[in-house]
This record gives C-alpha cells, structure tokens and sequence, in this order.
C-alpha cells in the first residue's frame, strides 16, 4: 500500500498498536461510518484494523506532528469496474472542522486519477450528515442523486461522484 502525505497529514497503512488510538475514536457515537457502528472495546478496534490490513487502498489519517491516527480514508472497489472507486472517511470528533477530511479526500482523489488511472470516483452521506456534505462540496463532487432506504441501515444515501476529466479541469 503506497503512503500519501499533505501539508499536515500521512496517509498510511494501518498498524495493529494503533488500535488504541482509533478505539478512542471510533467508540463515539457521533463518529460512525457507513460500514461499521461505534466500538465497544479496543479488541473490537484491532479486530477492524485487522480485516483492513488484509485490503488495500484503506489509510490511517495520521498528523504529521504527532504520529497520531485521527481517522481513516478508504478508496474501495464497490463493483462497478475497474476503473471506479468510493472514498469513504470518518475523522475523530476531536479533529473536525479544521480541513484535515477535505485535505485527506483531495490527496486520494489525486492518487485514485493520476496514479490509478481511475476514470470515475464515488462518494456519499447521509442526508443528516452536514459536516461530510460539506467536505463532498468542497472537494468538488457533482450530486448524482438521493438513494432512497440504500444503506444497511435502510437510512438514504445522498450520492456524488468525479470524473477524471473535472479533477484535471479543478486540480491538475
């Protein structure tokens, strides 16, 4: 798995002692993803990084100053083709609002369409989760659409996408 970095991030594999850091995290029921429900202990937490190191394309957000993991960005195959992926992040409560997400999306979507040659990348929320929508804005996405009861949890999932063609127009 090829580490990515920012001004004030790594983006790198995930390691079974950073258990306790995304525990601390991840236990917080204002922190879930679309994948997973809060953790209830750091066993559960190392159970999780175990099954991501077994995949590829699945970082620790990690602040260049402190080594801390504060999060985790993954850039997965959702069986479309080969050539279209969807980012999904969850950052800790403690380090919204200051970029780090939007910071972290733009450096995947720069490896997903430079380095993978990828020709479309996916991403969505749920509609009560402003802060993500607003990171999906920020970055550039285009709304596609409103999926209807589409999640496990039979919540909508509000759709975005990039093509390869509007990262270059925004970025390259």
């Amino acid at each position: 798995m090829k580490t990515l970095d920012t001004d004030r991030l790594i983006l790198r594999e995930w390691h079974e002692n950073d258990a306790v850091d995304l525990f601390e995290f991840a236990k917080s029921p204002n922190v879930v993803g679309a994948s997973w429900q809060p953790h209830e202990s750091i066993d559960e937490s190392l159970e999780a990084i175990r099954s991501w190191i077994e995949y590829q394309e699945i970082w620790a957000i990690v602040l260049k100053d402190n080594n801390k993991p504060i999060g985790t960005i993954s850039l997965t195959d959702i069986n479309r083709h080969d050539r279209y992926k969807e980012i999904e992040y969850v950052l800790s409560e403690d380090y919204q609002n200051k970029g780090y997400t939007s910071e972290a999306t733009k450096r995947v979507l720069e490896y997903a369409f430079r380095e993978l040659d990828l020709m479309v990348v996916a991403v969505c929320h749920y509609p009560y989760n402003i802060q993500s929508k607003r990171v999906i804005e920020k970055c550039g996405f285009t709304y596609e659409g409103t999926l209807r009861k589409y999640s496990r949890n039979l919540c909508d999932s509000v759709r975005y996408s990039m093509t390869k063609e509007e990262w270059e127009c925004k970025y390259a």
